[in-house]
């Protein structure tokens, strides 16, 4: 009894001085998916702020592919010791698993949650040359020309994907998903009329709504968005009870110290809270919470996605 309340106690202090060395080296936080859209966004403006605060480099570094899993299987697989970290999302954290075959890696079991960032609505974003002015339009030539209309995603499985889904689904639609290796080669072959729409991230779909070269026929929060006030939801497009919220956070290898979890926990909501405006300009919710609470959100979200999924027969193409 004696010998393992000493290493219960030796565990205890290990763990306590590792977190307050901790960090000795760089960083890396991986983004999943290709440069510039917001997993990206978010990940640069937290490293840079984490970079500061902590006193050594936060580097971020692209891995994209496979809806994400490439860079989510490399954290996984990563040494668990805090140096090595994750911009996940939906799809990295609840879909991927429904729509992919074989991952390499188990979020359930290799990843473990930090804090979650921030959601934001998607935006659907048609191309200028498609006839239809208004979501009713879009729906009713949709309906007239199945398999003529094809979806664009930043990746399979994403936040993007699954709103295409849903709309599918709720609308009775037969529109063919192209998945991309991120929003950025999505947005190009949206632009230039290779694809007809694509359910994107208000981040990075703002931009190019305002400046006329896309239009937005929706939004699919359950309210319409200050930065887009003009722009209905989908539920006011005449799709009832339709709501999806893209979100995103930070994760770190499963057997990461509870201790530096615990400091990395500390020092990104500080960052992600001192970012909140400036989020907010760029139509991203700042959440920033707990361990605990973004792990919760995880398991509902699974619980909500996996019945869509199935209902739709989403696979990774």
């Amino acid at each position: 009894m004696l010998k393992l309340s000493l290493i219960i106690i030796l565990t205890f202090f290990n763990g306590l001085a590792t977190a307050q060395n901790f960090p000795t080296k760089p960083i890396t936080i991986v983004v999943p998916y290709g440069a510039g859209g917001t997993n990206d966004i978010i990940a640069r403006a937290v490293a840079q702020k984490m970079s500061v605060s902590m006193g050594q480099n936060v580097i971020v570094e692209n891995r994209p592919g496979a809806g994400g899993n490439i860079g989510a299987q490399f954290v996984a697989r990563a040494p668990a010791d805090g140096y090595t970290l994750l911009t996940a999302n939906i799809g990295i954290l609840v879909t991927n698993k429904l729509v992919y075959k074989d991952m390499g890696y188990d979020p359930d079991k290799e990843l473990t949650p930090i804090t979650m960032a921030g959601h934001l609505p998607n935006v659907l974003l048609v191309s200028s040359n498609v006839s239809a002015k208004n979501m009713g339009e879009l729906i009713s030539y949709a309906k007239a020309n199945p398999g003529k209309l094809s979806f664009a995603s930043m990746g399979t499985g994403t936040s993007g994907h699954l709103s295409g889904e849903l709309f599918k689904m709720q609308a009775g639609l037969d529109i063919q998903h192209i998945p991309y290796k991120g929003s950025a080669p999505a947005l190009t072959d949206l632009l230039g009329g290779h694809v007809q729409m694509m359910f994107d991230n208000l981040p990075t779909a703002l931009p190019l709504v305002k400046s006329g070269k896309l239009r937005a026929f929706a939004v699919t929060g359950s309210k319409r968005n200050l930065l887009l006030s003009e722009v209905p939801t989908v539920n006011e497009s005449g799709i009832k009870d339709f709501e999806a919220t893209a979100w995103f956070g930070f994760v770190a290898p499963a057997a990461t110290p509870p201790s530096v979890l615990d400091k990395l926990n500390i020092e990104m909501v500080k960052a992600l809270n001192d970012m909140r405006a400036d989020m907010a300009s760029q139509g991203i919710t700042v959440v920033a919470n707990t361990r605990p609470e973004f792990t919760k959100l995880i398991a509902e979200e699974s619980i909500k996605w996996k019945k869509v999924v199935e209902k739709s027969g989403a696979k990774a193409d």
